[in-house]
């Protein structure tokens, strides 16, 4: 689903337009906040666009991790184009399945991936015991729109032999799940196509 063609795609598309939208939200919730320093880990990062802007704005260094290892070439080259390769890592790594594998870090960054991701409640809860300070993350709404456009998808894939599936998960249920492992939501953004839910950590 997610290969060679499509990585060479979002890098071609972010190196002539930038940042889409929904990227530029969560990269200015994150610079108003301040990441001065910062590090950076990001789930289903891509070619690393994200995180190559949070670099640009102070953030010290950045972990990308993947299921799939095809969007590497793209997210190397873009790295070095912009001098930044030794302050991007890359992993492929299942953080829900297995947590313990990746480090803490002082932000955690989940864009267009819960919606990927079957078992939102691991993917979420392990993203939140990862972050020391802030937590962003972009999903889809879930009412009839969204859920018949899963439909079609998943119909499409189904007929076209895919394993891959999209979900709309339940955003209250997504929440709960970040919340009782002490996040609160300090920014929301509600987009026609995708939410943007930015989270702190609550101090004692």
């Amino acid at each position: 689903m997610f290969g060679p063609r499509f990585a060479a795609h979002q890098a071609r598309r972010y190196r002539r337009r930038g940042l889409d939208a929904t990227e530029q939200r969560i990269v200015d919730f994150l610079d108003g906040v301040g990441i001065d320093g910062a590090t950076i880990l990001e789930i289903g990062g891509g070619a690393g666009q994200i995180q190559l802007e949070l670099l640009r704005r102070g953030a010290a260094s950045a972990t990308n991790l993947e299921l799939v290892d095809t969007y590497d070439t793209q997210a190397v080259q873009l790295a070095a184009q912009a001098g930044m390769s030794d302050r991007l890592h890359r992993r492929i790594v299942d953080i829900a399945a297995t947590p313990d594998d990746v480090q803490p870090a002082d932000i955690v960054v989940l864009h267009r991936v819960v919606c990927c991701y079957p078992d939102y409640d691991g993917l979420l809860a392990a993203a939140a015991d990862h972050t020391k300070s802030l937590l962003v993350f972009s999903y889809p709404p879930r009412n009839s729109v969204s859920r018949a456009l899963v439909a079609a998808q998943n119909g499409f894939f189904m007929l076209s032999g895919k394993s891959f599936r999209t979900f709309a998960h339940p955003p209250d249920r997504m929440l709960d799940v970040l919340h009782q492992r002490g996040l609160l939501t300090t920014y929301t953004h509600r987009g026609r196509l995708w939410h943007v839910t930015g989270m702190r950590r609550q101090t004692a």
